[in-house]
């Protein structure tokens, strides 16, 4: 026990000491990337419309979160090879042999989730909202820099997360946790968690912010279960062990 913590204890601080040195090198961009991600909203905005800061200290505090975000997802090949080396032991030896293929799937899927919410998914629900907003009219939109910011966070971070659920899945179906039949028995329970995930995430209760994120998750879940077919093997069944040798005769007619 006392191994695996200390082993424990040994990846976390070499992830989080990544984290940290790429958060260090990310702040010196700060202004540039908040531009850059506040890019969406600010098409959305009518010509009257801006961002704010509604605190002295604001801005500081939204750098800083920014430059967290990018420390985190510059560092996260590295966080996700200490979380392999972390789990490899306990694993087969052909089993070990796929942490690069994990470390590299990971990051490009959770790269690809993120890229896609920015690029398809924030201008549509930042455009629908602040229509919504000035249907009552005589109402200027001035968002808070800090507001918008930890929303966009929110989202990108949910949008890599579900595009991680196909690797997710193909791992445990190459371990042996789940198989194709069990994902398909319980697909009706992942479109209820793909809606109330959906929900949770948006800024808002409309349909299209749930549905933005909805729908990926349930096509990423479909997607998972070819992956399982594909990389998964056999899952043992509780209780069962190998056949023994009577049993062994009878099955090859000896």
């Amino acid at each position: 026990m006392t191994t695996h913590l200390e082993e424990l204890r040994k990846r976390l601080i070499i992830a989080g000491g990544s984290w940290l040195a790429a958060f260090f090198a990310s702040y010196g961009f700060a202004e540039p990337m908040f531009r850059w991600v506040a890019g969406p909203v600010r098409a959305a905005l009518p010509a009257q419309g801006s961002l704010v800061f509604l605190t002295a200290t604001e801005p500081f505090f939204t750098y800083l979160k920014l430059a967290a975000l990018a420390g985190l997802l510059a560092a996260l090949p590295v966080i996700l090879w200490q979380l392999w080396l972390f789990v490899a032991p306990g694993l087969y030896a052909h089993e070990k042999r796929l942490g690069l293929t994990f470390v590299v799937s990971g990051c490009c899927c959770f790269g690809a989730g993120a890229y896609f919410g920015f690029r398809y998914v924030f201008p549509t629900i930042f455009a629908v909202l602040i229509r919504f907003g000035l249907g009552a009219g005589g109402v200027t939109p001035m968002l808070s820099m800090d507001a918008y910011l930890g929303l966009a966070i929110k989202m990108l971070l949910a949008f890599g997360v579900v595009f991680e659920l196909p690797v997710v899945i193909s791992l445990l179906a190459r371990m042996g946790v789940v198989d194709p039949p069990w994902l398909r028995r319980n697909r009706k329970y992942m479109l209820i968690v793909a809606f109330v995930f959906g929900a949770l995430v948006t800024p808002g209760p409309d349909v299209i912010s749930q549905c933005s994120v909805a729908i990926p998750f349930v096509l990423l879940y479909e997607v998972g279960i070819l992956g399982a077919r594909i990389f998964g093997r056999t899952r043992q069944v509780p209780g069962a062990g190998s056949a023994g040798p009577e049993q062994a005769s009878i099955a090859t007619g000896a």
